[in-house]
């Protein structure tokens, strides 16, 4: 199929591919360039989208999982044929390195493989002479399903394959900053699923909450902030709408005496500041025990120096910019509060004059109490704190509001392990960090959300219950 990747950004709809009077336009966040116009959804188009997907349903739900299955692999393959101009479209529009976006292209043909691998159950409650009783999984209808702007592709996978294998009609919502490259998987599924079943939709800010308050949408699957969240789950309040929200996060990262310094400070680095720190999951307080402390600071420190931060379009780029100005508005702001209240700020590395770059900033063990442990930062800034009591960074860690993932570091896994049962979080990985598969499920504690992503419950989310029953033998 040849999609045109430079220009000519539309919406799907239906058995469409739609222009808009308002377009939007996107800045490249490494050099504030205009990489392209999104079309810009009026409340008129999206009853558009949304009744091209009402129209859809009946057919798609009665359609064989099989069949379904096949569509998501079809598409799947086809973002693999495009990997090398959709990852410089993303890199374009969300800043990334181009080698992470490439990740990040191939992840989304994984997930919607991962996803595209499950099975609907169909459980026998009851098979006797009085009665056989039998539940199965049964599609909702129409999904909304939005997505964030930090990986928008990865995130926008989550969601598509589970919904679309359950049966289910989706309109995918991208983020403002980020709507291009997903508008272009759209145009490659176009002539892969039948007329209404996937829809993509852009525009400004007011297009979310004229989604959400659709009395056209049946469930609303939603990753982004908690207080989007928290709005989001009054909107759907007024008519029940199902709803799964993957939401913020303030992720502990916990580093035990035991640690092998030598090789700490790459592991940590990268549990924390991948993607410039613009990730849910991101080790975003680190507890460090004080007999490794100063070692691991500095290694740290000094491998965030080695760190080339720059334009992602550049081959030898491993940080990129903060995806926008508002988010780069807020990190700065944490930085001159850290700055202000007197703690040791250490900067590393040199940033390009132009673009929404920020140079990585390590805090050295800032207050409990302070904006930036209390706080998800979600840029290239973290807190670094010393502890010798593990039972109080145990505590101190969970008394969070937000309970998303952790992780833990050291050589004694077995004592790892047992504090990892003890953390207040939906994903805890030891030696490791921000593992995620399309068959594991993925879930938050707390205002981290609530729903689950990928595998089997993930799956799950996207259907009711419907149980059947009927006479036995006897009752015939």
């Amino acid at each position: 199929m040849q999609v045109d990747f430079s220009a000519d950004f539309r919406m799907l709809c239906g058995d469409e591919v739609l222009s808009t009077a308002k377009t939007l336009p996107l800045v490249n966040p490494a050099n504030l360039s205009i990489v392209g116009h999104a079309p810009c959804a009026n409340q008129a188009d999206l009853d558009h989208v949304i009744s091209a997907a009402q129209a859809a349903f009946p057919q798609w739900a009665k359609t064989s999982i099989d069949k379904r299955r096949a569509m998501i692999v079809a598409l799947a393959d086809r973002v693999l044929d495009h990997v090398a101009p959709l990852m410089h479209l993303l890199t374009a529009e969300q800043g990334k390195p181009l080698k992470d976006a490439e990740r990040e292209v191939r992840g989304v043909a994984a997930w919607l493989k991962g996803a595209a691998s499950l099975d609907l159950p169909v459980t026998v409650n009851e098979d006797s002479e009085v009665r056989y009783s039998e539940t199965r999984h049964v599609p909702l209808g129409v999904v909304a399903a939005i997505a964030p702007w930090n990986y928008p592709l990865l995130l926008a996978s989550f969601k598509l394959g589970p919904a679309l294998l359950a049966g289910n009609c989706v309109v995918l919502k991208p983020s403002p900053f980020t709507p291009l490259s997903s508008l272009k998987v759209a145009e490659l599924a176009a002539d892969i699923f039948p007329p209404g079943v996937l829809n993509v939709v852009s525009g400004e800010e007011d297009l979310g909450p004229w989604l959400t308050a659709h009395a056209g949408i049946d469930k609303i699957s939603f990753t982004g902030s908690t207080p989007v969240g928290k709005a989001i789950m009054g909107t759907a309040a007024n008519r029940l709408t199902r709803l799964t929200l993957e939401l913020g996060g303030n992720d502990p990262a916990f580093v035990m005496p035991d640690v092998d310094v030598s090789t700490i400070a790459e592991k940590l680095f990268g549990a924390a500041l991948t993607n410039a720190g613009q990730i849910c999951l991101a080790s975003k307080r680190i507890y460090i025990h004080a007999d490794v402390y100063d070692d691991v600071r500095d290694g740290l420190a000094d491998y965030a120096r080695s760190v080339q931060i720059g334009d992602g379009a550049h081959p030898n780029t491993q940080m990129g910019p903060i995806n926008n100005k508002r988010q780069y508005d807020r990190v700065r702001a944490l930085i001159n509060d850290a700055t202000t209240q007197g703690y040791r700020v250490i900067e590393c590395g040199q940033v390009p004059d132009q673009g929404y770059f920020l140079p990585i900033i390590l805090i050295d063990n800032p207050p409990e109490n302070s904006r930036i442990v209390q706080e998800e930062q979600f840029g290239p800034i973290v807190p670094l704190i010393r502890m010798t009591d593990m039972e109080n960074a145990v505590a101190r860690a969970n008394a969070s509001d937000y309970g998303l993932g952790a992780s833990i570091w050291g050589r004694d896994e077995d004592r790892a392990w047992a504090l990892a049962a003890r953390l207040d979080a939906g994903t805890v990985c030891v030696n490791e960090a921000r593992h995620l598969s399309p068959l594991t499920s993925f879930a938050g504690f707390k205002q981290s959300g609530f729903g689950v992503e990928n595998g089997l419950n993930g799956l799950l989310e996207y259907t009711v219950p419907k149980t059947m029953m009927r006479p036995g033998r006897l009752g015939r």
